[in-house]
């Protein structure tokens, strides 16, 4: 690498012309800036090094007693050398006890360095494709590369009816079942195709122990799938989207509703050999409007953390709307919390959020931050405690409107419908082997 950055240099540094566009780090790297070579490492440890400012102001390095053939040529074409020189982070790279020896070992073996640098560059070029099996061409990697997220193919040939029949008798609640898929699906990001239910993780470090997935009550649910999963030939993935299928189709059975949510067999269980499970710590979830949780009071709103885990996961502002609704009355809501579940009938896929959202004969009364009541206009008598991320979906225009539909009398069969929709979108979300 020649030049970087921004700042107006000329060719001889002075800081008065335009020729140049750098940062204040004039100067080559190597000796032969477009040539792959192990100059770096040659020159870095090869050298002493004196601290000095370049004529912008930065802090640069310059090598004592540099050898004319170690100089580089001019950026301009002049055909004239220039000295060498390096930033203090390229120091580290020789005096950091972490990343000195790590260079002094690519120093020695330039094969692994090249090998590493290959695989380093592919990384970062490519991590944002998801698993393996959504490249293509000619030049894709044989090796399955941990990055991916590996998940070995599930099994699909077993009786779906009999696994779904085991787990209505596993004595699970509703909310039970559909809060645990949930939690192992809403990992999904399609900024860079990472994390969904495909290979239960969730069973795994570290997301078994994040507090967001409740970890005692996961546990004693995973046993359950667990032995599942052993007895029919199922893969605990696909028993847990699974069994949240069962739990959706309990509760909209309960308001009146018969459905059959959609569901494609076939996911893996991912093993922790082929886990990094520190790559997964941003996947952690801090905050769930979904499930009205928040790891710890942020300065930004909790409908606005809503919304932008929404748009991770690919969902619109319909189909939100409808999961958020859904969710609050089959009793989804983390540690069990009441807020936002406007119904006497909770584990019913009702339309009573919506129903009780919308109702004139209650008015909004603030609490403290982001907390609410909804009382009774006439008695002033506390019906449901609230929070700012239930009350966004009726006081914003848009969300309004989406509510006011799901709030009419008709509409619980058509609410059921776009739950199931929206649902099955966010469990399918990672099974980028089915259409």
């Amino acid at each position: 690498m020649h030049q970087m950055g921004f700042g107006w240099t000329n060719k001889h540094g002075t800081g008065v012309g335009v020729n140049t566009t750098t940062s204040g780090f004039e100067g080559p790297w190597t000796p032969n800036p477009t040539q792959w070579d192990m100059g770096y490492f040659d020159v870095l440890f090869g050298y002493d090094w004196e601290k000095t400012t370049s004529p912008a102001g930065a802090i640069i390095w310059h090598a004592k007693d540099l050898a004319e053939e170690n100089h580089a040529p001019e950026v301009d074409g002049s055909g004239k050398k220039v000295p060498l020189m390096m930033t203090t982070a390229d120091m580290a790279m020789r005096f950091d006890p972490i990343y000195g020896p790590i260079s002094k070992r690519f120093q020695d073996n330039p094969e692994e360095f090249t090998d590493a640098f290959a695989r380093a560059w592919f990384k970062l070029t490519h991590r944002d494709l998801g698993p393996k099996d959504r490249f293509i061409g000619p030049d894709v990697p044989d090796e399955e590369l941990i990055w991916m997220d590996p998940v070995p193919a599930g099994n699909s040939d077993y009786d779906v009816d009999a696994v779904k029949a085991k787990i209505a008798d596993a004595g699970l609640s509703v909310g039970d079942m559909v809060a645990t898929a949930w939690d192992s699906a809403r990992t999904f990001r399609g900024s860079d195709m990472r994390g969904g239910a495909n290979g239960a993780r969730i069973r795994l470090a570290p997301q078994k122990d994040w507090e967001g997935n409740e970890p005692e009550r996961l546990a004693k649910v995973l046993t359950v799938y667990e032995a599942i999963a052993a007895d029919t030939g199922a893969s605990v993935a696909d028993v847990i989207v699974l069994a949240g299928n069962v739990g959706v189709e309990q509760a909209a059975k309960a308001a009146g509703v018969d459905v059959t949510v959609p569901f494609s067999p076939g996911r893996g269980d991912a093993t922790e050999d082929a886990t990094d499970a520190d790559s997964f710590a941003p996947l952690e979830p801090v905050h769930d409007g979904y499930r009205n949780w928040l790891k710890q009071d942020y300065a930004v709103s909790p409908e606005e953390l809503l919304v932008d885990r929404t748009q991770l996961m690919g969902l619109t502002a319909h189909e939100m709307t409808a999961l958020v609704g859904g969710m609050r009355v089959i009793g989804t809501n983390h540690g069990d919390a009441k807020h936002g579940v406007f119904t006497d009938r909770v584990g019913a896929l009702t339309t009573d959020f919506f129903v009780n959202l919308t109702d004139m004969a209650y008015e909004w009364v603030p609490t403290g931050r982001n907390a609410y009541e909804l009382r009774d206009r006439k008695t002033g008598a506390v019906k449901w405690p609230a929070r700012s991320v239930d009350l966004v979906f009726g006081s914003n225009s848009v969300l309004r409107a989406y509510a006011e539909v799901y709030a009419q009398d008709d509409a619980q069969e058509k609410f059921v419908n776009d739950f199931v929709a929206a649902w099955t979108k966010v469990m399918n979300a990672d099974r980028f082997d089915i259409a």
